[in-house]
């Protein structure tokens, strides 16, 4: 087992959530990291899996298609050693005997950082798991401005 201090009570866990789209072959798989606030990892492991769970869902996309959210497993669990605070480490990960440009090719420029990239249209060829009754909510509070045709 891993080294987990004693007065550890935050774990950080990837939930796999599969989701279907009917009609649509293809599937859409989310990798959610999210943060576990337990005294054991027995614990962190069961509130993990519970976190999972709540993620099932079922509901209509603005086509009226029916789509579906499966919670599949966890691909990662593990304990976070440090405080929650600015800088505190949440995971990290090792590699070993890499060339500068295998490690350029690991170095994203700011203006490709998810945070930065600008919203795209909506692809008509990717699934559509948006919800029909929040889009409808968003299409009322928007009404007429055009901003819908966006989302």
């Amino acid at each position: 087992m891993a080294y987990i201090p004693k007065d550890t009570n935050w774990y950080i866990a990837e939930l796999v959530i599969e989701c279907n789209v009917e009609g649509n072959p293809r599937n859409v798989v989310h990798v959610n990291i999210v943060l576990v606030h337990a005294s054991s990892p027995e614990e962190a492991f069961e509130k993990a899996e519970e976190l999972g769970y709540e993620s099932n869902d079922t509901y209509l996309n603005p086509k009226n298609q029916t789509v579906t959210f499966t919670y599949r497993g966890l691909r990662h669990l593990d304990v976070i050693h440090d405080e929650l605070e600015h800088g505190g480490e949440l995971m990290f990960e090792e590699k070993i005997g890499i060339r500068e440009s295998e490690l350029q090719q690991m170095l994203t420029p700011k203006c490709q950082l998810a945070i930065f990239r600008p919203l795209k249209p909506i692809d008509p060829s990717k699934p559509d798991y948006r919800s029909k009754e929040i889009m409808d909510e968003v299409a009322k509070m928007m009404s007429g401005d055009g901003v819908i045709e966006r989302l």
